[in-house]
């Protein structure tokens, strides 16, 4: 067995500089939040935190309602996540693995949905909504995020590498259901991808704008996105409150990656070792 290399001083430098770049907006955000509208108006800007956070802080907390924003953003990141898992690795594994006709043709046209940019669905999709009465209601954000082409694609080439076709046609042979396939085969399998798969669903659902503030209103059931458009308002907008309410709108995210973020490396990396 070889034995594993031994990063060098290079490669620890290189990382520490994509490592820095990479946290300088989340820095810079909170920076621009602990300071005044004046003195971020100022050249130089600053660099360094200055006295007003927590007062920046309150005050986005409260004229926003970003704590009730909070919570209707994770209810809809993590009904969008699960549903996306959920229907992307059934979906995967028919594509993968099962035979029925006009497969190649559907798998097609769900490749195709990837190329057409969802702002020409708006119309008609909000004309949906409005006549099923679900503007203002978190239905209406969460029930067309559920299923992704993207998803599908991504779960069909995992399982068609992690689900070997011997052993499905082993279950078969010992009796096993299509319900028994999918929950002691199809399930396992997929896990690895599943967490990535479920993780990039959430962020993209709680960083999701476009769609949300056509449906939703600040009175109504506002997600962060939604909620961080009503701060700053007026003649002047004050921007450190504006940049302290987007802080708050992305520290769920980085508890989120700080408490997952070891169990989904550890899935990815067991779903790479072949065995």
């Amino acid at each position: 067995m070889s034995r594993p290399e031994r990063a060098g001083p290079g490669t620890y430098a290189l990382l520490g500089v994509l490592t820095a770049v990479s946290l300088f907006p989340l820095l810079w955000t909170a920076v621009a939040a602990s300071r005044t509208s004046t003195r971020l108006a100022a050249a130089p800007p600053p660099l360094w935190f200055g006295r007003n956070l927590l007062r920046n802080l309150g005050i986005a907390w409260t004229e926003g309602g970003l704590g009730e924003a909070i919570v209707n953003t994770a209810v809809v990141a993590g009904a969008v996540a699960a549903g996306t898992v959920l229907f992307s690795t059934l979906a995967g594994f028919a594509f993968a693995h099962l035979r029925f006709r006009f497969r190649g043709a559907l798998l097609f046209l769900v490749g195709a949905t990837m190329l057409i940019p969802p702002q020409l669905g708006v119309v008609p999709l909000y004309l949906l909504v409005a006549r099923l009465r679900w503007t203002d209601g978190l239905q209406a954000v969460i029930l067309p995020a559920l299923v992704s082409a993207f998803g599908v694609f991504f779960m069909r080439q995992h399982l068609r590498r992690a689900l070997p076709r011997e052993l499905l046609e082993a279950a078969r042979v010992d009796g096993a259901g299509t319900v028994r396939v999918l929950w002691h085969l199809v399930l396992p399998a997929a896990r690895p991808a599943a967490a990535v798969l479920g993780m990039l669903s959430f962020v993209a659902a709680w960083n999701d704008f476009f769609w949300p503030v056509l449906v939703l209103t600040q009175t109504g059931n506002p997600t962060v996105q939604v909620a961080l458009t009503g701060l700053g308002r007026g003649h002047v907008p004050d921007q450190s409150v504006v940049m302290a309410g987007a802080l708050l709108g992305t520290l769920p995210l980085l508890v989120v990656l700080a408490v997952f973020g070891r169990q989904i490396v550890g899935g990815v990396m067991r779903g790479a070792v072949k065995g």
